[in-house]
């Protein structure tokens, strides 16, 4: 059997599927079955919020302990994007905790 049969036939397959995310009002591409943190790295974006200071912060431990990928997803804050699956539309805003009001 060739490569390609093989390869239409295996489950990920549908993995070549591709459909647009927005993040920051820019569309990017995604592969079904990638998390939102894969799409966007795999686009070339690496800022995915920012620190209470201003400091640039992005993807790091992959697995949902850092909590370094928080960003804004369809409008919920504190989403972790390495956790959360790309789906078709959805909107991703990077979070600037210099702007949110945070109570102690």
């Amino acid at each position: 059997m060739s490569s390609e049969k093989r390869r239409n036939r295996h489950p990920k397959a549908e993995q070549n599927h591709t459909f647009q995310i927005e993040v920051d009002g820019k569309k990017i591409v995604a592969r079904a079955g990638q998390t939102i943190a894969e799409a966007i790295l795999d686009n070339g974006l690496k800022v995915f919020r920012r620190t209470r200071n201003g400091a640039p912060r992005s993807f790091y431990c992959g697995m949902g302990v850092c909590y370094e990928c928080r960003m804004i997803v369809n409008g919920a804050p504190n989403v972790r994007t390495c956790m959360t699956p790309a789906t078709p539309g959805c909107k991703v805003v990077s979070q600037d905790e210099s702007l949110m009001k945070v109570e102690w």
